[in-house]
Parts: structure tokens; C-alpha cells; sequence
């Protein structure tokens, strides 16, 4: 399929938000156009065969912390209490399965899903994700239903890394889940664990991190940091802990995504939210996240 864009649309020549400020100078954030590296093979009308990126529409945040942040994810909780069902498309979508033990795939795959528009109603994944070639990640927390023109208002907390980490595990989250695999029996809590990267908070702090997840919780994390490929004793991994570092492997209170099978025999652990409602619904006591987190979604940034 050949995009016909409108010149307004079509003139950044851009794999990513960067670029577009860089090469462009523009400083709005916005929707913008992306081109991937390459991507569609078509014939043309004389039957030679071409290549071409494939074209999508995301969101560039230009403003924080120097701007040129990509939106390349998001990952929203759906349904609470219908775990590991159709929407977790960050975990699993076919049940909690012990033979499907890396369930969907989706964080070391080339499938995308959603649309930016709808970002904070349901999971979104575009080409960005595995495509651009980044140095360092920003997130947001932003509550379900947020229109995108109130997106950096709305935001509950926002913070980045500033230590170029990405360029070690090939450039994005596509490569880093290669390297750390999101499987059950992958490993061991603590010793299996991928890394933790300090963060540089542009909207709350280490506290306000720790007191969104569960009483019982704060006392088995550390404020200030993104944490990737995190274990659980009974060797369910997780994929990432925004904004914390475990110390405990009790994260599927406090990690987002996962895997396809995770043996602890409670309806409410597995999920793309995992066991956030383990003491009930946004409850904020023993292992419940609170309300406000239950019902917000995770946004990933590339720059």
C-alpha cells in the first residue's frame, strides 16, 4: 500500500522526533509522520519491484528535557479482573499457559497495534519501537481517556534516563527483550534480573514513585529508576518496573507486562498489569496499587 500524504503531512523525511526537530526545526509537540528505514515491497506500474518505509503517525514530545522524544508504546490495563484475555497484548491474550510460557511476544516481536489517538484507552505499538535506533527513554503515566492535546498536562508522572543505556543493548527495546527474554522459567529472581537505569524525574520524585504501588510494596522497591526483564520467586518474568528498582521478587505487584504463565494459583496475577489488584481494586493497602495507577496508561519514549 502507497501512503498519498498531504504536503503538509508528507514533508519530514524522518525515522523519528529527533530527526524531525534536528533536520526540521520544529519544537511543537504533536502528531507527527514517520517513515520507518525501510519496510513495504511493492510493484510499481512497469513491475520492478521497490522498496519503501512504512509510514505512521505518533506523537513527539519536543519540549522535555531538550525535546525529540518518539511515542513508540503504550500499555494499558484494560480489564483488571479479566486477566491474561483479550487486550493484554503485552502479556498474554489465550489464558495464563504453562506451554505458552513467553505469551504474546509482543516486546521482542514486529507486530504493531492500536493507534496514538487512542493511546490511553487501549495498548498501542507502532514500527518506532523497533525501528529507531535511540540512546535513552522517556515515560509517562497518564490517566485513561486523555485527549492528546492534554496529554503533558494530564500526566501523572513523567521521568527519563540520561545515560545513553539503550546504545548497549542494540538501540531499543526490540534488541534489549532479545537479549533479556520476557519467558516463564527464564531465570531466578535477583540473579536473572536485566538491568535498572537511573532516571531524572520531570513530574514528581522517588516518593510519589513508591507510593503509587502498594503499601506492603514500597518496602521492597527503590524510587528512581526503569527496570527490565524482572523475575518473580515462582520464575514468572515481568518486563519492565517504571520508575523502580526491585529488591524483593514479589514484582508482579509493581512490573508492568509479562509473560504467558505465571504459577501462583490467583486469578489476579497475570495481566498486563499483572497483580496491581491483589488486595482488591485500587484499594492502596497490603499489595494494591492505587486506583489512580490502576487506571492510567504507560507511555514509552525513544530519543
Amino acid at each position: 500500500m502507497l501512503y498519498q500524504l498531504s504536503h503538509r503531512e508528507g514533508q519530514f523525511n524522518a525515522r523519528s522526533c529527533k530527526e524531525v526537530k534536528d533536520k526540521y526545526g520544529q519544537t511543537e509537540n504533536g502528531l507527527y509522520y514517520l517513515t520507518t528505514a525501510t519496510g513495504v515491497v511493492y510493484k510499481t506500474f512497469c513491475d520492478m519491484t521497490t522498496a519503501t518505509g512504512v509510514v505512521y503517525k505518533t506523537f513527539c514530545d519536543m519540549t522535555t528535557a531538550g525535546g525529540s522524544w518518539t511515542l513508540v508504546a503504550s500499555v494499558h490495563e484494560d480489564n483488571i479482573f479479566g486477566m491474561c484475555t483479550v487486550g493484554d497484548r503485552w502479556t498474554s491474550q489465550q489464558g495464563n499457559n504453562a506451554n505458552w510460557p513467553q505469551g504474546e511476544g509482543n516486546r521482542a516481536n514486529r507486530k504493531t497495534f492500536g493507534t496514538v489517538k487512542a493511546a490511553t484507552d487501549d495498548d498501542f505499538k507502532n514500527p518506532g519501537y523497533y525501528d529507531i535506533e535511540a540512546e535513552d527513554m522517556s515515560v509517562w503515566h497518564l490517566p485513561n481517556n486523555t485527549p492528546v492535546n492534554h496529554w503533558n498536562l494530564a500526566a501523572i508522572m513523567r521521568y527519563h534516563t540520561d545515560r545513553r543505556f539503550l546504545h548497549l543493548y542494540g538501540g531499543n527495546l526490540y534488541q534489549l527483550f532479545h537479549s533479556y527474554p520476557v519467558e516463564y522459567n527464564v531465570g531466578a529472581h535477583l540473579s536473572d534480573n536485566g538491568p535498572s537505569i537511573p532516571i531524572v524525574y520531570d513530574l514528581g520524585d522517588k516518593e510519589s514513585t513508591k507510593n503509587v504501588y502498594g503499601r506492603y510494596s514500597g518496602g521492597e522497591i527503590e524510587g528512581g529508576f526503569i527496570s527490565f526483564r524482572d523475575i518473580n520467586h515462582e520464575r514468572a518474568a515481568t518486563a519492565i518496573c517504571s520508575g523502580v528498582k526491585p529488591k524483593s521478587g514479589n514484582v508482579e505487584h509493581y512490573c508492568i507486562g509479562g509473560c504467558g504463565f505465571f504459577p501462583e494459583a490467583n486469578p489476579l496475577q497475570c495481566g498486563d498489569f499483572t497483580g496491581f489488584a491483589w488486595n482488591g481494586y485500587g484499594t492502596h493497602i497490603g499489595c494494591s496499587a492505587s486506583k489512580q495507577t490502576l487506571e492510567s496508561a504507560v507511555f514509552l519514549f525513544y530519543c
